[in-house]
């Protein structure tokens, strides 16, 4: 999203601070509902949550699903050339940066419990990655990335600076309540900066 977009420049300014507090607040209860989710298992999962919230206040609100992204790439070409560069960086990173860096002081990395029967069965494959796609990348991203992010921009004036630090506080709430294994039977929960 261009922060030199007129039209949201202008309905931050006609908005003003009780527009700015509205978003404050729509963030607040984002990062209760995070928190009440990883952190104190009070909330049932929040992606869902948060995904209903935020479509109706960025209809609402914003008028258009372009807010949150929903638009036409300029280039096809580049969207995916980016985004095969982030999936090989990715990989690359993970498998001989991240994780032998990580097996020194943690133990190895699991497959889920569920897991052992998507292997060789392709209905069980397809169910599975329909299930994390959906959930995972269309839920969390409009979630964390679309609605929270946009209201904390708009907390400051969705200059560049907002977006940049909006963009770090959603990074931050959506690792809330990382588990630290000390040693067995016993773990420490991790609290992220951004709170």
């Amino acid at each position: 999203m261009s922060t030199s977009d007129p039209l949201d420049q202008q309905r931050l300014k006609t908005h003003g601070l009780a527009w700015r507090l509205f978003s404050a607040s729509e963030v607040l209860l984002g990062a209760l509902i995070v928190i009440g989710h990883n952190v104190f298992h009070l909330v049932p999962n929040e992606v869902p949550i948060l995904l209903v919230l935020g479509l109706i206040s960025v209809r609402v609100r914003d008028g258009r699903w372009s807010a949150i992204g929903f638009r036409r790439p300029e280039s096809w070409l580049r969207l995916v050339l980016i985004a095969l560069a982030a999936a090989v960086l990715r990989i690359v990173l993970g498998n001989f940066v991240i994780e032998p860096l990580a097996a020194h002081w943690w133990p190895p990395i699991h497959a889920p419990a569920g897991t052992e029967h998507i292997g060789g069965n392709i209905k069980m494959a397809l169910l599975w990655l329909l299930i994390v796609w959906t959930f995972a990348a269309f839920g969390e991203e409009i979630s964390y990335r679309g609605y929270l992010t946009l209201r904390a921009a708009d907390v400051g004036g969705r200059s560049t600076a907002a977006y940049w630090l909006a963009t770090s506080w959603c990074q931050c709430s959506s690792v809330t309540g990382i588990t630290i294994k000390v040693r067995p039977g016993f773990s420490i929960q991790a609290w992220p900066v951004s709170f």
